[in-house]
């Protein structure tokens, strides 16, 4: 939710506005959040603590009752995100602008990123690059699998 709505912002003003965006969409809990409806939708429209930018609030919206949706059909988010993997980034772009609102390659690099689904976060001279590699995470685990065929 807050990489939808960094879009176009600077990170500064999203971090400065994180627990505003939490306390707007109750916790972001996707249970809670999939199941807005036009009252919470013009309330989050008036909050001036956070974005409002219509656009951005329907996607948020969306994209939290596509994970239920997910949950439903593979157990989990992390599940779905699994019966996907390895790809590569331009693959996860496709997939998840199929899947989602609002998400487009700097989107859905940042956040496969900051869950290890995808390489990047460090340069490969990077002392935490070392650290990251011993954790095996999944995007070092899919090159290994492709490298074998």
């Amino acid at each position: 939710m807050l990489e939808i709505n960094q879009a176009g912002l600077s990170w500064l003003t999203i971090l400065k506005k994180r627990e505003a965006f939490r306390r707007a969409y109750d916790g972001f809990d996707p249970e809670v959040v999939g199941r807005y409806r036009a009252r919470e939708r013009r309330r989050l429209l008036a909050d001036a603590g956070i974005v409002r930018n219509r656009l951005k609030i329907e996607a948020a919206i969306a994209n939290a009752a596509r994970v239920l949706e997910l949950r439903q059909s593979h157990g989990s988010f992390a599940a779905w995100l699994g019966a996907h993997h390895p790809r590569s980034k331009e693959e996860w772009v496709k997939l998840f602008k199929r899947t989602f609102r609002f998400t487009g390659g700097e989107i859905v690099g940042e956040f496969l990123m900051s869950i290890g689904y995808l390489p990047g976060a460090h340069v490969e001279s990077c002392p935490v690059h070392r650290r990251i590699l011993k954790l095996r995470p999944p995007w070092s685990r899919g090159l290994r699998r492709r490298a074998a065929r």
